[in-house]
């Protein structure tokens, strides 16, 4: 005779600790994400901060704001670039100083996203640059 199994209410009471959903870990991430970019934004408060807004839908957007936070952080010193610092709109990519200037701005773009692939994205970068500094 095999022997007999415990019901899951008795091991869940016995066992280890009961684990996270899904939810509510990514509810912490997203909280403990936003609360270090609270205090990033609080150390580069004397320099120019640039909101970079690009949607998730897509794996171009990403890359196009990669490039952007990248170069703009190393052409620009003092400069802190935040990208998706709120929830993107979509079919958006738009580059803007925090609370100021809107530098680029394409929105409600449908698929393939021709407007932003015709974009040159270097020379975005060097007037955005020389506009800052």
């Amino acid at each position: 005779m095999p022997p007999k199994r415990k019901s899951p209410a008795a091991t869940a009471a016995v066992g280890s600790p009961r684990k996270k959903g899904r939810k509510r870990a990514k509810k912490e991430d997203a909280e403990v994400a936003a609360a270090a970019e609270k205090d990033s934004g609080a150390v580069v408060s004397d320099g120019k901060r640039i909101v970079v807004e690009a949607c998730t839908q897509c794996r171009q957007f990403k890359i196009r704001a990669a490039k952007v936070k990248e170069d703009l952080e190393s052409s620009v010193p003092g400069v802190s670039v935040v990208i998706n610092p709120e929830k993107p709109r979509r079919g958006c990519l738009e580059i803007r100083e925090e609370g100021g200037e809107v530098f680029i701005s394409l929105l409600n773009m449908p698929r393939p996203f021709t407007a932003m692939k015709k974009l040159d994205m270097d020379e975005v970068i060097k007037d955005i640059a020389n506009k800052i500094s």
